[in-house]
């Protein structure tokens, strides 16, 4: 996945730390916490799905053992299926049957993150 490559079923990822472009369509923060030195006005941000994001606590244990990607990812996903994030999935996905859905995250390494498992979820 490489900054602000298109991806399946109408998806698209990018840092938030880039200017907003045209095509990027709804654009959806996908990180718990805002980024920071990002300010509100010039993210361009339409939804903040905090919902859709590791729990505190994974995210907390991912950063103390990155390497421990697979653990981190099969936990993720099973916050993914829970009840509360539906809503929010259903609505990302129904969106992105029409326009584009840009997925913004503050992360260094979108590759090695949440991300991913994200996407895959969103587009399985």
């Amino acid at each position: 996945m490489t900054k602000g490559a298109d991806t399946a079923a109408g998806f698209r990822v990018r840092r938030i730390y880039g200017e907003a472009d045209a095509d990027d369509g709804v654009r959806v923060l996908v990180d718990r916490l805002w980024p920071r030195g990002v300010a509100k006005a010039r993210a361009a941000v339409d939804e903040w799905c905090k919902e859709l994001t590791p729990s505190t606590e994974l995210r907390t244990w991912f950063h103390a053992h990155p390497d421990q990607y697979a653990d981190f990812a099969e936990r993720y996903r099973a916050e993914l299926a829970g009840p509360a994030q539906d809503e929010a999935v259903r609505r990302l996905r129904e969106l992105a049957r029409t326009r584009r859905v840009t997925l913004l995250t503050a992360v260094k390494d979108p590759e090695h993150s949440h991300v991913p498992v994200l996407l895959g979820h969103l587009t399985g």
